[in-house]
């Protein structure tokens, strides 16, 4: 299915379906996206991240929230 049919296919949609399908779709994309993270911290992508704020933290360059 190309993406010219899924757009159509959606703005065909009754809006409980709209509703429905469209809570469905952000917590696809959300999974993909923890999905991701977790690819990523386990590769070791995110190390640098976690020691430049380890060492902001410890040098006191934080606020608190």
């Amino acid at each position: 299915m190309s993406t010219v049919e899924l757009e159509k296919a959606v703005q065909q949609l009754p809006p409980q379906d709209l509703k429905n399908f469209t809570a469905w779709f952000e917590e696809y994309i959300s999974d993909l996206w923890d999905e991701k993270i977790e690819r990523d911290v386990q590769a070791g992508r995110l190390a640098h991240l976690a020691a430049k704020a380890d060492a902001d933290f410890e040098a006191g360059r934080c606020s608190p929230l």
